[in-house]
């Protein structure tokens, strides 16, 4: 079991938006075991409508979603100045759909299932790099 961070302990704020409540909550558990703040969603209105995502270092979201798709709440957000890295979910990978991903600003495109300490993984990798937008 982890501890919770410290006052001096920063952790990094990830918004995960999945409409599959099972795989959503699946992974909000690890993320957060790996010491990640998430922030999980059903779909792309709450997520804009939420103040606080716009302060959130990665974005990791499903393709197709109720109300839209992660293309749109990519563009979306880079509209509102959210430059942070984002990893697309699809069970659906063609190279037309990893090529508009890319050009939307996806760092990565990951193929469901996902196996969770991958996508982890991926995440810190990112952030160490300099992946963002």
């Amino acid at each position: 079991m982890t501890s919770p961070p410290s006052a001096s302990e920063s952790r990094t704020s990830v918004l995960l938006v999945e409409d599959d409540p099972a795989i959503r909550r699946s992974l909000q558990l690890h993320l957060r075991a790996r010491r990640f703040d998430v922030r999980a969603f059903g779909a792309c209105r709450p997520v804009l409508a939420d103040g606080a995502a716009g302060e959130a270092a990665v974005l990791v979201s499903e393709y197709k979603l109720p109300d839209g798709d992660g293309l749109g709440l990519l563009t979306a957000l880079r509209a509102k100045d959210w430059r942070g890295v984002a990893i697309l979910l699809t069970s659906e990978t063609t190279r037309d759909l990893e090529e508009a991903a890319r050009s939307a600003g996806y760092a990565r495109v990951l193929r469901k299932p996902i196996i969770e300490a991958a996508l982890g993984d991926m995440i810190e990798r990112l952030l160490r790099d300099g992946a963002g937008a």
